[in-house]
């Protein structure tokens, strides 16, 4: 008959395990003899050793107690399950460190490989990190729900900034985050803007796919990104929006003035 302390030591566990066995009613916990004291015997060995090798196995205890009263076939289904289910938790495990071992690319996990190389090519050419970090949540947000077209839109402005003036009205506008909202060079940079926009594109916003910019949820958070924008840009983009509806009316009124001309001969 041995000690509990015996036991354990016979096992290979601890006296803590063994108890826990108890709780768990994994191991008959025995009674106590004359001199206050739990006295184990052979059964109790094979028993807690039968516990021990499950365990290690990687068996869940809540599964144990089922396995020890097992008939063959019983169990060898029963280890067939827990084997899927091992499986099935590796697999979550190998992705989970797939994951892990993607935050070594830092903002290469939260976007697309092409808004990443954008943010690249903005760096390289002199844009300031806090530019470079707004543009990149604006990415994040559009393409948390639209990563396909985000990748196409962010490859369209990748190329777009090979254009050299496309750069520096860029870099003019990175460089005008400090400015007072009332400098005028605010109205410069913004005419040079919708100019460009109006040889190279139908509209503001046309650069956006049409799945993103269909997207309400998309446009409200673009419209009002983390952080606090300078109130230059904010400034800038009013500016851009007065000048860009300032053209489009000159130029309905342009193209209506013949019609009515018409109309009056």
């Amino acid at each position: 008959m041995l000690t509990i302390g015996q036991l354990a030591a016979y096992a290979g566990v601890t006296v803590r395990a063994v108890r826990h066995y108890h709780q768990r009613g994994l191991l008959a916990e025995p009674a106590r003899d004359a001199s206050g004291y739990r006295r184990y015997d052979a059964d109790a060995v094979v028993a807690l050793i039968r516990i021990k090798t499950l365990a290690d196995a990687g068996v869940p205890l809540a599964r144990i107690e089922g396995l020890l009263t097992a008939q063959p076939d019983q169990f060898s289904q029963a280890i067939a399950q827990i084997d899927k289910a091992l499986q099935t938790r590796i697999r979550g495990l190998q992705e989970q460190r797939r994951r892990i071992a993607g935050l070594a690319a830092g903002e290469r996990l939260f976007v697309p490989a092409e808004v990443a190389g954008l943010l690249d090519r903005l760096r390289a050419i002199g844009v300031s990190p806090h530019t470079v970090q707004t543009e990149r949540d604006a990415w994040i947000l559009l393409a948390a729900r639209h990563r396909e077209p985000a990748a196409q839109a962010a490859q369209d402005k990748l190329t777009a900034l090979a254009d050299p003036e496309f750069q520096q009205i860029y870099l003019a506008y990175d460089q005008a985050a400090d400015w007072d909202p009332a400098d005028p060079r605010l109205e410069e940079i913004a005419g040079t803007m919708v100019a460009f926009a109006a040889r190279h594109r139908p509209g503001p916003g046309s650069a956006l796919p049409p799945a993103m910019a269909d997207d309400p949820v998309a446009m409200a958070l673009l419209s009002s990104p983390p952080g606090d924008p300078p109130p230059a840009w904010l400034r800038l983009d009013q500016l851009c929006r007065d000048k860009w509806q300032a053209s489009r009316s000159a130029l309905t009124a342009g193209t209506a003035q013949p019609a009515e001309s018409a109309a009056g001969k």
